[in-house]
């Protein structure tokens, strides 16, 4: 007698890409996904009943409220979501579940009183996801051009600012982190696209890798942007870094900055089908050390190249593959990110990231905006 396996998400799709992925339905609260013999089922709440027979694409809704109806006419005393589901699989022969790794613990434990084995995997949980298709790919492009529109605003307003005293001015007061963040996370919203975390961070700011940025910017220093928003009609991210200067950059900021250029174009030429992420963020660690620019702790802050050259776009701002000292190979479909830098403090830094969709002979820049360092 052969036992079934399922496949079980218990979450809410609005923050968990993967049942959103499973099910193209947007809910707030916590519901039931079950995959078992090809058959993909959601029991929802009266609430959301209505809406996910229209706009989920499954092949079955089930009502949460019925299951538990029946549950206590048969004498179950507060049934639970754990007893629901026990209730739909009963009659499938199903003795194992794939969860994913977050799972909630109490239903977990419940199911397992039940006599379920439940099994998880590493993420991806579902391998087709890292796999873009032509429609998610357009998708993302369609987030993209919204963040280069943004960030084309933000580099215009710096360019109407003046230095003074190692300061941006602009409009008779200092030029501000979160002013321009507010630009631009309004223009992103003028495309239904939702940012959060937007870095704008200057000087020594900018030397911390994930400082979001405050304070008055400023003049002759690099300037870091990183914009990473959700379209808030596909749900599919962007994500672009580009270095900037307002004023006069000193030649050793200069050469920092051609270092991380030259270095990113080499990576991405070296993207394509097969190829081996850790391979490529190697490199890129023995470019920069040929160079003399060295990784390391100085007086307690790690300066050089410290992070991973990049990263899996789509649903999530960071997903598989990785291209890192832990990569993995990369796959004709991926859409990956290509972001070295170099951070120095009382030199500066710099980080530049385009995404690009790996094709069998190569890859496809899906970014269309410029590497201008200098702003004039």
């Amino acid at each position: 007698m052969t036992l079934e396996q399922a496949t079980l998400m218990i979450a809410a799709s609005e923050s968990d890409s993967n049942l959103y992925y499973a099910t193209r339905f947007i809910a707030p609260d916590p519901f039931i996904f079950i995959e078992i013999k090809g058959e993909r089922l959601l029991v929802m709440s009266d609430l959301e009943m209505d809406r996910a027979r229209s706009q989920a694409s499954v092949d079955r809704v089930l009502s949460y409220s019925e299951i538990e109806r029946r549950l206590r006419t048969q004498g179950v005393k507060d049934p639970g979501p754990s007893e629901v589901i026990h209730t739909v699989l009963q009659d499938e022969r199903v003795a194992r579940l794939l969860v994913p790794g977050n799972f909630p613990y109490a239903h977990a434990a419940r199911l397992q009183e039940l006599g379920y084995r439940l099994d998880t995997k590493k993420e991806p949980f579902f391998e087709r996801r890292a796999v873009k298709t032509s429609e998610e790919v357009r998708h993302i492009e369609a987030t993209q051009r919204a963040v280069e529109e943004a960030v084309a605003a933000a580099h215009d307003a710096l360019r109407g600012a003046t230095p003074r005293e190692e300061v941006l001015w602009l409009e008779g007061e200092p030029l501000t982190s979160e002013r321009i963040k507010k630009l631009i996370n309004v223009k992103l919203m003028e495309r239904d696209c939702v940012a959060q975390h937007t870095i704008v961070a200057g000087g020594e700011q900018a030397c911390d890798p994930h400082q979001e940025g405050s304070g008055p910017l400023p003049a002759n220093r690099s300037i870091i942007f990183d914009v990473f928003p959700r379209s808030g009609q596909s749900r599919y991210f962007a994500d672009m870094s580009r270095t900037v200067v307002r004023g006069k950059p000193s030649p050793e900021l200069k050469k920092l900055y051609q270092a991380v250029k030259d270095a990113q174009e080499e990576a991405i030429t070296k993207i394509r089908d097969g190829a081996d992420g850790a391979k490529i963020h190697q490199g890129i660690c023995e470019r920069f050390e040929a160079a003399g620019y060295l990784t390391g702790l100085v007086n307690g802050r790690m300066q050089g190249y410290f992070h991973g050259t990049g990263h899996g776009v789509g649903l999530d701002i960071h997903e598989p593959p990785r291209i890192s000292r832990t990569g993995s190979p990369l796959q004709e479909g991926h859409i990956v990110t290509v972001e070295p830098g170099l951070y120095y403090p009382g030199l500066g830094a710099v980080r530049i990231e385009d995404m690009v969709l790996v094709t069998n002979d190569g890859c496809r820049n899906l970014t269309d905006f410029p590497k201008t360092f200098e702003l004039e």
